[in-house]
């Protein structure tokens, strides 16, 4: 296959990857969700981070061969957090829209900036 199209069906497998990982996350956000087995405080906030962190650096590689700034991809990512939040507070009676959440949602995605950034600057090859 000539190298010309594994690079685009590469290139849309990982835009579709970024796609299903959003839409998860608004599902798995607004649906309710069963009392976890064992309660450890703040755990959540962990999930919080790790799951923007991923978020966030799969949209920077999927975009990265685009002209789209990967700071408007960072914004977006904070962004859809907050609306995540937002419509948690709003549309569900059995989630709530926190600003530590928030706080961590941010965090996980300013983590995947500097992986990102730190990766892609020691290897303009890839």
């Amino acid at each position: 296959m000539p190298k010309h199209i594994k690079n685009l069906l590469k290139d849309k497998l990982i835009i579709i990857i970024a796609i299903l990982i959003t839409i998860s996350i608004a599902i798995i956000s607004l649906i309710k969700l069963g009392k976890a087995p064992i309660h450890i405080n703040h755990i959540d906030k962990l999930e919080h981070t790790f799951v923007y962190f991923v978020l966030s650096l799969v949209w920077l590689v999927a975009l990265k061969t685009t002209k789209i700034n990967k700071y408007i991809i960072v914004f977006c990512c904070f962004f859809y957090g907050i609306i995540i939040e937002v419509l948690q507070a709003t549309t569900t009676s059995y989630r709530s829209g926190e600003i530590l959440d928030i706080m961590a949602n941010t965090t996980g995605i300013l983590i995947a900036f500097i992986v990102y950034n730190s990766f892609f600057k020691k290897n303009k090859a890839i």
